[in-house]
C-alpha cells in the first residue's frame, strides 16, 4: 500500500494484522470514523498484545483481555476479569466479533481498566504518563 511509506521505520516489523491496522489509520473512510467516534468521546485503537520472550507486538488473541490495574497493563483470560475485594473493571475498548452475542451486542470488551484507576474522578481517562503518576496515586490511596 502506498501509505506505508508514511508509516514510521518501527511499524514496518510488525505482523501483517497490526501493520493494517496501521496504514488503515490514513484511509479516509477510517478518518471519517475517527470523527464519527469522537462525537461520543471514543477513538480507534489496535487491539494487540507483547510477545513475553521479545516485548515484539502480536495480535490479541480471541478471549484474552487487555486490563489496566495499578497504572500496569497485564493481558489476561476474560474469565479472570471479576469483580473481586473492592475491584472491579470498567471497559474502555471494544473489538467486533459477529460471532458474540455480549451486552454490547457484536462488540467484544477488549480492554478494561480496574475501577481503581481514578485520575479526575471515577472515570478513566487516557493519557497516562509520568507527569500525572503521582497526582494519580494519591487519588488510588484517597479511595
Amino acid at each position: 500500500m502506498a501509505q506505508s511509506a508514511t508509516l514510521p521505520l518501527a511499524t514496518q516489523a510488525l505482523p501483517e494484522e497490526l501493520k493494517l491496522a496501521q496504514e488503515a489509520m490514513f484511509f479516509p473512510e477510517v478518518q471519517e470514523m475517527l470523527k464519527a467516534l469522537s462525537k461520543y468521546n471514543l477513538g480507534i485503537y489496535m487491539p494487540h498484545t507483547h510477545d513475553e520472550k521479545t516485548g515484539s507486538f502480536q495480535p490479541l488473541p480471541s478471549g484474552i483481555t487487555q486490563v489496566e490495574d495499578g497504572l500496569k497493563v497485564s493481558f489476561v483470560p476474560e474469565q479472570d476479569c471479576v469483580a473481586e475485594n473492592g475491584r472491579s473493571f470498567v471497559p474502555v475498548g471494544w473489538v467486533y466479533d459477529p460471532a458474540a452475542i455480549t451486552t454490547y451486542g457484536a462488540a467484544v470488551v477488549a480492554m478494561k481498566c480496574t475501577s481503581r484507576c481514578t485520575w479526575q474522578g471515577s472515570m478513566h481517562t487516557t493519557g497516562h504518563d509520568s507527569s500525572i503518576q503521582q497526582d494519580t496515586k494519591q487519588n488510588d490511596s484517597d479511595g
